[in-house]
């Protein structure tokens, strides 16, 4: 088993745990805000289960219907997981409004808040490792299950702090307070998760991957090529496609032009990791371009 697939099937163990955990929290105490916090981790382990399909999915060669593979469909996990979010968020508020106006008493609030620090623990160890294994395998649907799981662990934090002040005060009417915060919270990460998945889906310039292409070529130029222009880059999963154009001299063949294209294909392959594709398109220069050539002379000699 790769370790991508073992991470999202160690989130998704870990997560049932976890609910567990957090349900019998909120079934012991009857605190909303407990409520809102299982709540999330319900969303959690649906989302890696969810997350787990969709790493098999992209893993899956090009075929005939689909020429450039499978990846994509990390951006359909991460907006489904957004969305997930965005509803829980919305049920917590739904359940804990009324808590505000009718306050209810909280019992065994010690063994409650035990079970959570015991559940956030474990939350905050697995979240770490899901985005370290993301960042190094490039696994966008990974990454986003992990920052989720970090934003559940901030938002236990949030309970229990609040939890505590509810203890000491006696002012009840903070438990159904806290718990929409905490739906806020929710409801931020979650558009978040939802435009991240928006902004692939729709192609959204990367501005970091695009300067970063610049900087090879910028490093690699050969004397025989004039410029580059009209850079694009686009993601199927963690697989990226580039298409560019080439500025070369005039009096190049087309077999001379076809290797210099070949020589840029393979240094965007070697230099930057998951280019699978790169279109050139290579163009003869004019006039204007004779002060970057050192070939002008050659071409005007033509």
């Amino acid at each position: 088993m790769s370790e991508q697939r073992r991470a999202i099937a160690l989130s998704l163990v870990c997560g049932v745990c976890i609910l567990v955990l957090k349900m019998l929290a909120y079934l012991v105490t009857d605190s909303a805000a407990l409520m809102s916090d299982a709540f999330e981790s319900i969303v959690n382990v649906v989302a890696s289960a969810f997350t787990m399909w969709t790493l098999y999915v992209a893993q899956t060669p090009p075929d005939r219907r689909h020429p450039y593979g499978h990846g994509r469909v990390e951006f359909f996990a991460v907006f489904f997981e957004g969305a997930l979010v965005i509803v829980a968020a919305l049920g917590i508020i739904v359940a804990a409004a009324p808590r505000i106006i009718e306050p209810r008493a909280m019992v065994q609030l010690d063994i409650g808040l035990g079970l959570s620090v015991v559940a956030s623990a474990i939350n905050l160890v697995l979240g770490l490792y899901l985005i370290r294994v993301g960042r190094r395998e490039d696994r966008l649907a990974l990454v986003a299950d992990g920052k989720h799981i970090i934003t559940d662990v901030y938002t236990t934090g949030g309970v229990l702090a609040g939890l505590l002040l509810v203890h000491a005060t006696g002012w009840l009417w903070l438990d159904g307070a806290i718990a929409c915060v905490v739906a806020l919270h929710i409801l931020g990460a979650g558009y978040g998760l939802v435009r991240e998945a928006v902004r692939g889906l729709m192609n959204e310039r990367d501005e970091k991957l695009l300067l970063r292409i610049e900087d090879v070529l910028r490093r690699h130029e050969q004397d025989d090529g004039i410029a580059t222009h009209d850079i694009r880059a686009w993601r199927s999963g963690r697989d990226i496609h580039v298409d560019l154009h080439l500025v070369l001299p005039r009096h190049m063949t087309m077999e001379q032009a076809q290797a210099r294209a070949t020589v840029v294909e393979d240094i965007l392959r070697g230099q930057i990791p998951h280019v699978v594709e790169v279109l050139v398109r290579a163009e003869a220069c004019d006039e204007a371009q004779c002060s970057a050539c050192r070939h002008a002379g050659r071409c005007h000699e033509r």
